[in-house]
């Protein structure tokens, strides 16, 4: 299945890239120049490649991306490209990722997508998930992926970015989390899947919590940042070998936590090593039933 990921990296002078980069064991490498697989973007989209690889699929996923250091240019030059030619790239698959949370520019990718005769699985995390809640087409996805703070604000009917919203992230716990689906899916335009990442990993399923992953517990994984990018990337895979979304996204939430536990990470372990373990963790998951 043809599987797009779209997303900013924050390097300044990176240009517009629509290509399929190779990774090297650290750094995702491009035609023009190399970029760190550290998280955002560049994780999402090597989780997304290995697990493609490892699920046998024929073809390597799709990157599109550009810099973007927090002033928009890179993420306007992203949403004017989708909006353009997602009708044309025949996207089975396309995730939306670290762009920056521009209502009008999500509201006319949306109106795009709905007068497309068969729409891609459509997938959004980080920026690009602001960017959906704010513009109101959640329901026009199949699954948003946030972390309990980020579910905060998906629930809050009133906040149209993170910052304005009733009560401040750091104050929202898993403990939660069963209340905020509830209103999230009383309130608001959401997708049929989610995938709350964090001490436990709720799967949701049309507003019912229907699997919590929380094994193996890897409690040094907490200050690595790119675990929960990691987790889309490798749902996205999945579900491009095939896999079921909802199969798909508790297995994705399993398969990380285990990637997380065989790199035996530290506060200084990068990403790309837990990376490097998605092939063996994959194994373990889907071989042998952890």
């Amino acid at each position: 299945m043809k599987t797009i990921v779209v997303g900013t990296i924050p390097i300044k002078d990176f240009l517009y890239a629509f290509e399929i980069p190779s990774f090297d064991g650290r750094d995702l490498v491009f035609n023009k120049g190399r970029v760190p697989c550290t998280m955002g973007t560049s994780a999402t989209y090597t989780a997304t490649m290995i697990t493609m690889r490892e699920m046998k699929c024929e073809e390597k996923p799709l990157l599109m991306t550009s810099g973007d250091i927090g002033k928009a240019d890179g993420s306007i030059v992203l949403y004017e490209n989708l909006i353009e030619n997602v009708d044309r790239v025949d996207a089975g698959i396309l995730v939306l990722h670290y762009i920056m949370p521009i209502i009008t520019l999500m509201k006319k990718f949306a109106d795009k997508i709905r007068k497309m005769p068969k729409k891609p699985f459509l997938i959004a995390d980080a920026g690009a998930m602001y960017a959906v809640k704010a513009a109101n087409v959640g329901g026009l996805f199949d699954v948003l992926t946030p972390d309990p703070g980020e579910m905060a604000f998906l629930a809050d009917p009133k906040a149209i970015h993170p910052t304005y919203m009733e009560r401040h992230l750091f104050e929202i716990d898993t403990a939660d989390v069963p209340k905020l689906v509830e209103q999230a899916y009383h309130y608001v335009s959401m997708p049929n899947i989610l995938i709350i990442k964090g001490q436990k990993d709720y799967i949701i399923h049309r507003g019912r919590i229907v699997n919590i992953v929380e094994e193996p517990v890897v409690p040094t994984l907490e200050p690595i940042g790119g675990t929960g990018d990691t987790l889309t990337g490798i749902m996205t895979g999945l579900i491009a070998g095939g896999m079921p979304p909802l199969e798909a996204a508790v297995n994705a939430a399993k398969v990380n936590r285990v990637a997380g536990l065989l790199a035996n990470p530290t506060p200084r372990t990068k990403v790309y090593e837990i990376i490097g373990k998605i092939p063996v963790a994959i194994h373990e998951v889907l071989n042998k039933g952890l």
